[in-house]
């Protein structure tokens, strides 16, 4: 392992120092120890460097609250071993990770390879609301539930000494670089991008991944121009983990052949295998990959700004809600709350969103609109306010809009407290 600047990522290396470079990036709360498996295999044929996420395996608690930040941390490091080329295979977040390389730095990596990854993860409000469990109650609800969400049921029950070892893994992760994680990928979308990615890609899936499953990989592969499909029967989210020889096979096929026009041709070694899982052809895959809207000329409109601000802090669920009780009489003052309120004030400098959300309570607690505080409790728990800063917030109000209107708050305010901060099946 070395040493970590906060601009770069711990790391270790393993195989030949003369071979070319492939790169493994690990799940969200794993380490790079999720690759053990793949490890000898690999590097019978390349020199395997494998990197920790920020606060993970011991890793220094430096957090990345955004996609391109990691990306950017992981160029540093390799930039300051003097790799230039090299290909790239990641799990989930490791994933988005080598999508995001990908699209900004593609003469760096050679080939790609997309494990159990989207080119959107989830909701937003998944993510954010996963970010407020763990500040409320630390690591350990991620920690107990992560065996649902990595494995198959019969391989979890099997497998005990592993499930074990995915449980320490999480436990021992920095909540803050955790919660940053969550951010990352509650913001990541590049579902209008695919189209930019030209290295040869292998979006690769557990044929029973409930997390990112094989509707996301088929996505990935109907926008990604040389991509193909393949689906690993019996694993779920950690396929490495779970189904370690038939990914295995997969990554030495697909880099040893996607290889030989990238660098220097490098011929496919005799003993690769034949792929042991199906791999499908782009012309079965049909998937609607929105495209991306083009610029206005001139200022910016603040309302898309604003429609953005108004999903991270209210989040997707309440927005649609509003927008599906929206007709032709409340569409225009819709229009001019998202352009106005959202789009001009929320998205202004001066005041962090945590500060922002203070003050929104105290207003409507002083105002006696109780009928929107609840979204704005909400609100404030994922702008990173706890439970007892909230509860300060309204023990003040107590004092300077009256007893009855911070009684009604309190109540108000428990009740999205509690079903906010309770760990979701």
């Amino acid at each position: 392992m070395s040493e970590t600047p906060p601009n770069t990522l711990q790391y270790r290396f393993d195989g030949p120092e003369d071979a070319p470079i492939l790169v493994l990036g690990p799940s969200l709360g794993t380490s790079l120890h999720m690759w053990d498996r793949q490890v000898p295999e690999l590097t019978r044929h390349w020199r395997v460097f494998r990197y920790d996420l920020p606060g993970h395996g011991g890793a220094p608690a430096h957090p990345a609250t955004a996609i391109g930040e990691l990306s950017d941390r992981l160029i540093a490091t390799l930039d300051g071993l003097g790799v230039r080329r090299f290909g790239y295979a990641g799990c989930s977040i490791g994933g988005a990770i080598g999508a995001d390389l990908a699209l900004r730095h593609p003469h760096r990596i050679a080939s790609l390879a997309l494990v159990a990854a989207s080119a959107r993860f989830g909701s937003a409000d998944e993510f954010r609301q996963r970010g407020v469990v763990v500040r409320t109650n630390g690591l350990e609800p991620m920690a107990r539930s992560a065996p649902e969400r990595w494995f198959t049921p019969g391989f979890a029950a099997a497998q005990a000494a592993i499930v074990d070892w995915a449980v320490q893994m999480v436990r021992t992760t920095d909540p803050g670089c955790y919660i940053a994680a969550c951010e990352a990928l509650a913001a990541f979308d590049i579902r209008g991008e695919l189209g930019r990615i030209t290295v040869p890609t292998l979006a690769l899936v557990g044929s029973e991944d409930r997390v990112t499953g094989p509707g996301d990989a088929r996505i990935l592969v109907a926008g990604i121009p040389d991509a193909r499909l393949a689906l690993v029967p019996g694993a779920s989210h950690l396929a490495p983990v779970e189904q370690p020889g038939a990914v295995t096979d997969l990554l030495l096929t697909h880099f040893s052949t996607a290889w030989q026009d990238t660098l220097s041709g490098i011929p496919v070694p005799s003993d690769v295998p034949q792929l042991s899982a199906p791999v499908l052809p782009v012309a079965e895959i049909t998937a609607a990959v929105p495209q991306p809207q083009p610029e206005t000329a001139g200022r910016p409109d603040p309302y898309d700004a604003g429609m953005k601000v108004r999903r991270e802090v209210l989040g997707d669920a309440h927005v649609d809600t509003t927008a599906a009780a929206t007709d032709d009489f409340t569409g225009d003052f819709q229009e001019l709350v998202t352009r106005y309120a959202w789009g001009e004030v929320w998205t202004r400098e001066g005041l962090d969103r945590r500060t922002r959300s203070c003050v929104t309570l105290t207003a409507l607690i002083a105002s006696g609109r109780m009928e929107s505080l609840a979204a704005h409790v909400r609100a404030a728990l994922r702008n990173g306010l706890t439970p007892a800063e909230i509860k300060e917030v309204l023990m003040q109000t107590a004092v300077y809009c009256g007893v009855p209107a911070a009684n009604a708050a309190f109540t108000i305010a428990q009740g999205v407290i509690r079903e906010e901060t309770t760990p979701r099946p």
